[in-house]
This record gives structure tokens, C-alpha cells and sequence, in this order.
């Protein structure tokens, strides 16, 4: 395309023909719909003003008013692969730059204790599938929407494969799991397929996943800003890695291309940081 200078619109023929481009460099479902809505957003925020360096870094500083640093990053990339479609690659913004933080916010920090009141209450209101669906994905560090490659296959031989972003990697089964798993099942009348699904016989969606969570909260006594899927991915990161100390191991185990991904996951709260100082036992007077 030329990257001539002339007026230049976000037409919705534009934006099917890149999620179709999208589609062809197999990237997920997800991915698309996510790189449409920070289109959208865009859009949105340009009105009838057409797309110019100008009015992106006026819409960058509008996201950085109003979102956090990380996400602003996030929707600045779809962007950024959207103009490199188009060809006006003159109009690229830069990403913010975000000094990786040494500790984790305590009050988003899901412990282990927290988790087990989750699971207990789970099954104290006889939600059995919940209580699974959230010790699956904390026993394997799984995300959310690989819960779908959890099958009955995969449970009779211990391990899954699980096909994300591109990449395909297998996650082993804890024996625990398994026979829970299979118990399970049976009194569901399922030996094929997904074993957690709706109603309708679909795969559980993340939505219907983080509203059953959220509604574990009182009973649990959990915040509910520590209570969403991803959480439980984080806490299997925190302690794999503190019984292991082997981050490369870990990034193959949550199928992290770039280990700095993996580092985020294993950054522990200022306050355990602070005990760990006062177990050096370095003061002597």
C-alpha cells in the first residue's frame, strides 16, 4: 500500500481485511477480537477526524489519562500492527516505557490460603465443577481458555495438549486431579470430550468462569479484586517457582515466549520481601 500523503480513514472494509491478514499469520480468536476493540476505541475517539500522527498521540495521551500504563501498551500494539498492515507505518507511536516493578501490589495477591477458602467454598454450596475448574487451572497453570483442552483424554492419560498463540505444549495432570476429575465425570455420564462444559454441551466460557468466582467471595472472605481466573495461574507460577527456582522451566510450563513474561508472574509482595530481610538477621547492634 502507499504510504502517500493523503487522507486516511479506518473504514470497517479495512478492518475485515486485516482481521482476515490476522487470521492468515494464525493469530487466536481472541487476539483478532482484542485488536478489533482497540480499533474500535480508536475509532471512537477519532470520530469524523481523520487518522494522523497527531491525533494518535493525542489519543495516546487520552489512554494514559485513563488507563493503566500496561494496558495502554497493549492497545498502542494493535494499533501499531494495524498501521504496518495498512502501510502507514509513518504514523506509529511509541509504546510507553513501564520500569518493571520489583514487588506486587499485596491487595491483588491471591495466597495460598485464600485459595483453599475458594475451594472450600465452592464445595460448601455443592458447586463441584466450579471447585475443579478452579483447582485445574491452579494445579497446572493452565489459562482460562485452555480449560477447553482439559478432556476426558487427556484426563485417562495425564497429560494435555494444549494448542495457545501458536504454540503447543503438554501440561501432566496431578494423579489427585485425575481421579477427581474422572469421579467427576462419571456423575456427569461424560467419557469424551471437555469435561467441564455448559448445559448445552459447549466449553465452559471465561465469563461464566469469573462471575462463579466472583460470587465465591463473601462466603470464602476474599477480596473480590484477588478473585479472577488468571489469579490462580499466578499463584501456581509463585509456588512452582519458589520450590524450583527455575524460571526457563517455568516459561515452557505457562507457555511464555519471552521470560520476562514469566518474571512478572513470579514477583512476590513487598511485605514477603520484608520478612525474607528480617530472616537475613544482618543487625547485629
Amino acid at each position: 500500500m502507499s504510504q502517500a500523503k493523503k487522507k486516511r480513514d479506518i473504514t470497517p472494509e479495512l478492518i475485515k481485511r486485516f482481521s482476515v491478514y490476522l487470521r492468515e499469520q494464525e493469530k487466536s480468536t481472541s487476539t483478532i477480537e482484542k485488536y478489533k476493540r482497540d480499533l474500535a476505541v480508536l475509532c471512537n475517539f477519532l470520530g469524523d477526524v481523520p487518522i494522523t500522527k497527531s491525533a494518535l498521540i493525542d489519543w495516546k495521551e487520552y489512554l494514559t489519562r485513563n488507563y493503566a500504563a500496561a494496558s495502554v501498551n497493549t492497545m498502542l500494539a494493535a494499533v501499531n500492527a494495524f498501521l504496518n498492515f495498512a502501510g502507514w507505518i509513518d504514523l506509529k507511536v511509541k509504546p510507553l516505557k513501564i520500569q518493571r516493578n520489583l514487588f506486587c501490589r499485596e491487595e491483588k495477591e491471591l495466597t495460598r490460603k485464600e485459595y483453599l477458602r475458594l475451594v472450600q467454598a465452592a464445595e460448601r454450596e455443592g458447586n463441584q465443577r466450579l471447585s475443579l475448574v478452579i483447582q485445574s487451572i491452579c494445579a497446572t497453570g493452565i489459562r482460562v481458555s485452555e480449560l477447553q483442552f482439559i478432556t476426558m483424554e487427556a484426563v485417562q492419560a495425564g497429560r494435555a495438549d494444549v494448542n495457545c498463540k501458536g504454540k503447543t505444549r503438554t501440561i501432566f495432570l496431578p494423579e489427585k486431579l485425575r481421579r477427581a476429575l474422572i469421579s467427576y465425570a462419571r456423575r456427569q455420564k461424560r467419557s469424551f470430550g471437555p469435561v467441564f462444559v455448559t448445559k448445552t454441551g459447549k466449553p465452559l466460557d471465561r465469563s461464566n468462569i469469573w462471575r462463579d468466582m466472583k460470587d465465591l467471595c463473601k462466603s470464602a472472605d476474599v477480596k473480590p479484586e484477588k478473585v479472577f481466573p488468571h489469579n490462580l495461574r499466578h499463584l501456581f507460577a509463585r509456588i512452582y517457582y519458589t520450590l524450583e527456582k527455575d524460571l526457563f522451566r517455568l516459561a515452557d510450563i505457562l507457555g511464555h515466549s519471552n521470560i520476562n513474561t514469566t518474571r512478572i508472574y513470579t514477583v512476590e509482595s513487598g511485605t514477603v520481601h520484608a520478612q525474607q530481610i528480617e530472616h537475613m538477621r544482618l543487625v547485629i547492634t
